[in-house]
């Protein structure tokens, strides 16, 4: 299916995009008025931009269905701060709760029933069950538009980051098992990041990968290995030499059986190492298939 968004509604182009770009990161916003009064909503389009400034981005969109601004924007062009609060597994029905349409004026804080935490630099309150809570000084709002569905892009720089303890491991560092974030998906879809489905992916640094293209044709053309375990035998910065010491009772028992059928001992090196990288031993894995 190919689809032309320049002849979808406005509606349609929504489910689309909100289907296919996530997970997304939530922004629960607290935000005031001119008056004083608080407004605590969460947003999906929302993001890390850059680190020195420390930026991030949400977006109140424009409602598709009648065209209307919320009271977010509405609100940081009064008051130009915003409290963003990390949304985490534990009150992510209380996050649901607080994004109802409720009229202008009511507290979300009351009727979700959130704690208001003071700030310290900014004037709207953080969520005092959030783990991790920004203090932003709104820079600019940036409209996309004036139709159904428009961004309007909040670009904040954050003043003041608050982490709780319990997500700090004994360095002080973050320990990303702990935090438990939530992401929105399509329509009522979510998802939780969580030790069941967190992965490491070895990223380069100041050392490049060889690429696929400098594989041993045998490798790259291989097909038991898929482009994920490619991907891994290509983010070495050299190939490596053949290791005399390397012994592997597995490695002997391939040899052992298939030496007299070279296809079948390629076949089942693949296989062994493709194993291998799914433990994440990258160096055996060579070893392996550099016996070919």
């Amino acid at each position: 299916m190919t689809l032309d968004l320049a002849g979808l509604k406005p509606a349609e182009k929504q489910y689309y995009l909100q289907h296919v770009i996530a997970p997304r990161p939530i922004c629960f916003a607290s935000t005031i008025d001119k008056e004083g009064k608080v407004n605590l909503t969460p947003f999906s389009f929302f993001n890390l931009f850059s680190s020195n400034p420390p930026i991030v981005i949400f977006s109140p969109a424009r409602r598709i269905r009648d065209n209307t601004t919320k009271h977010t924007l509405e609100n940081v062009l009064e008051v130009p701060e915003v409290a963003i609060n990390i949304v985490t597994f534990d009150m992510v029905q209380q996050v649901s709760l607080a994004s109802c349409e409720f009229p202008k004026g009511v507290n979300e804080f009351i009727k979700a029933g959130f704690t208001p935490q003071p700030s310290t630099l900014i004037r709207p309150p953080m969520v005092k069950e959030s783990k991790v809570k920004l203090e932003c000084r709104v820079n600019e709002v940036k409209s996309l538009g004036n139709d159904p569905g428009s961004g309007n892009l909040v670009i904040c720089e954050v003043l003041k980051m608050h982490i709780d303890e319990s997500l700090l491991d004994a360095d002080k560092k973050i320990d990303q098992r702990k935090i438990n974030h939530v992401a929105r998906l399509g329509a009522d879809w979510y998802c939780v990041v969580n030790e069941n489905n967190l992965f490491e992916v070895e990223k380069p640094n100041t050392q490049i990968g060889v690429g696929i293209d400098a594989l041993p044709l045998s490798v790259r053309h291989s097909k038991i290995l898929s482009g994920n375990d490619l991907g891994q035998l290509a983010n070495v910065y050299e190939i490596p030499a053949v290791d005399p010491s390397f012994d592997d009772v597995n490695l002997r028992q391939i040899i052992q059986y298939y030496s007299i059928n070279p296809t079948d001992m390629e076949k089942e090196l693949h296989s062994y190492a493709k194993k291998l990288l799914e433990e994440r031993k990258i160096k055996e894995a060579w070893q392996v298939l550099l016996t070919i």
